[in-house]
């Protein structure tokens, strides 16, 4: 779908996947492209499936109102990722772009949500939300990164909010802003002169509760993340912050084989051999 606001001037595209088990297998029954993204199915691994979602345009411009919608159902298994980092510009107007993307995760079925960082340049605007829906008994990876600005210029005006419901109940809603006129994004109490953050979450009914928290980097320079669990839910969330996208995307690799070790039943490792 393409819509034109002309107060706007730009695009309202969404994306739909939807990812159905055939008993010894997952496929995709809907695979509907729209605006800049191109969904390319993968060749499947076991069980899996795999979507990679392309950018046929620069996008998200100003005035944008882009989203991407996943439905995994019933004991169906599906990886999505971006092969390529997603850049938010200014469009031809002042007006904001958006990015929405939205989980839903059935019983006994797995997810992951693994894409390239977002770089927030220069003059821009974007407010990006990621809504995830789960079943008790569904498993997530979500995986986000940011960087804020390119080499030597400033960051535009970026937020950003996650939002996880389980089973009906909420089991974290974030909200963050960098940039622009965002309150003390750049000072100690948020990124503390750091430019690239980034955020990991599982969620999975094997993962061992309450596992104490982890502080992940020994090297100020390069920053740190720290891992926690999420009350009342088996879930961990890794939070990173970093002089530039390849230290904070290590700081996540280090978190996500922390949370390998807490899995009880070890076929639920699979789900994160990627």
């Amino acid at each position: 779908m393409h819509a034109t606001d002309p107060d706007l001037s730009g695009v309202e595209a969404t994306a739909f996947i939807r990812a159905a088990y055939t008993g010894s297998t997952t496929t995709i029954p809907i695979r509907r492209n729209s605006g800049p993204f191109h969904l390319n199915q993968k060749r499947s691994h076991g069980e899996w499936a795999r979507i990679s979602v392309l950018s046929s345009m620069y996008a998200p411009l100003g005035g944008d109102r882009l989203g991407l919608d996943i439905t995994v159902e019933e004991h169906a298994k599906l990886e999505v990722s971006m092969p390529a980092a997603t850049i938010a510009l200014p469009g031809a107007t002042g007006a904001p772009a958006t990015y929405d993307v939205r989980l839903a995760v059935a019983d006994h079925a797995m997810l992951t949500w693994l894409p390239k960082p977002l770089i927030s340049t220069e003059g821009s605007t974007l407010h990006q939300t990621c809504t995830v829906d789960l079943a008790m008994t569904a498993a997530v990876i979500v995986r986000e990164e940011q960087l804020l600005g390119r080499i030597p210029e400033p960051p535009g005006y970026l937020t950003t909010r996650l939002t996880v419901n389980r089973g009906g109940g909420p089991v974290i809603d974030q909200h963050t802003a960098y940039g622009g006129t965002a309150p003390a994004w750049d000072g100690p109490a948020v990124l503390g002169g750091y430019r690239a953050t980034g955020q990991l979450l599982v969620v999975d009914p094997c993962l061992a509760p309450d596992h104490p928290p982890i502080l992940i980097g020994d090297d100020p320079e390069a920053g740190h993340a720290v891992l926690t669990p999420l009350a009342q839910h088996p879930a961990y969330l890794a939070t990173a912050v970093g002089r530039g996208i390849h230290d904070v995307g290590e700081f996540l690799d280090a978190a996500l084989e922390h949370i390998r070790n807490m899995w009880t039943e070890p076929e639920s490792e699979s789900q994160v051999e990627s």
